[in-house]
């Protein structure tokens, strides 16, 4: 099996390609599928240069948020190239109902910088609309009727829209999930974004890596051989390893 899998004729071939390609080279026996599959399957080569998984592995989670502001979605994006200030992340947060996003640059992720960036947005928000806190009270009791009718309806278009597009989401996810303890490969990039894919002869993964949590949103936190820690990390970009 090597030598027709990764041998001097080999082109690392699936399970079942193997078994035919040995078959026809005049051997058989019993549980040659079987074995043929689960060689090919344990292949370091295969399973590090192997092309990436495009379905799903999680049904669509989306978010409904009913007013302005009412959910953000907050991210961190770094390490990048040292700026001349030394900046070497970028905070950003984006109102899910409004779209609305602000950002920030940091040299350093603190939770002092997003407690602080998180205060900024909510001065900055009333700012934007020209509205002092008093102003905005007596105007939304002025127009209250009219204001939650337009939300309802509003918030009720949102939810047939969120249904239609998690129903043809979910008709492509194929069930991909990892327990603590499983042995994973990750993506290069944008997984772990330290690592350069270089050219195409680069393996598309590292690893291995332990899965050290589990959430039930379909994310996990890693650990590597050396102690460090990665994540979370979305269970799209992981792969099972076979040792």
């Amino acid at each position: 099996m090597e030598e027709a899998h990764s041998g001097v004729c080999g082109a690392h071939q699936s399970g079942p390609k193997l078994h035919f390609r040995i078959k026809r080279m005049g051997y058989y026996w019993p549980t040659m599928v079987k074995d043929c599959i689960d060689y090919a399957k344990r292949c370091q080569a295969c399973q590090f240069h192997a092309n990436l998984i495009h379905q799903p592995p999680e049904p669509l989670h989306p978010t409904v948020a009913s007013w302005p502001f009412d959910a953000w979605g907050l991210d961190v994006v770094g390490p990048m190239t040292k700026s001349s200030g030394g900046h070497l992340y970028i905070l950003a947060a984006t109102d899910y109902f409004s779209k609305w996003a602000e950002a920030v640059p940091l040299k350093e992720v603190k939770k002092e910088n997003i407690v602080d960036f998180i205060a900024l947005i909510s001065s900055t928000v009333m700012e934007c609309l020209g509205l002092t806190e008093e102003e905005n009270a007596r105007i939304r009791l002025e127009e209250l009727e009219a204001l939650d009718e337009k939300r309802l309806e509003a918030q009720q278009r949102l939810e047939c829209y969120q249904a239609r597009l998690s129903k043809a989401f979910n008709k492509k996810v194929r069930p991909r999930s990892f327990q603590v303890g499983d042995l994973v490969l990750a993506v290069r990039r944008p997984v772990i974004t330290t690592h350069r894919t270089g050219n195409k002869f680069l393996p598309k993964r590292d690893g291995p890596y332990v899965v050290k949590e589990a959430y039930t949103n379909g994310t996990y936190k890693l650990i590597a051989e050396d102690g460090l820690r990665i994540g979370p990390i979305n269970g799209k970009f992981l792969k099972r390893y076979y040792a």
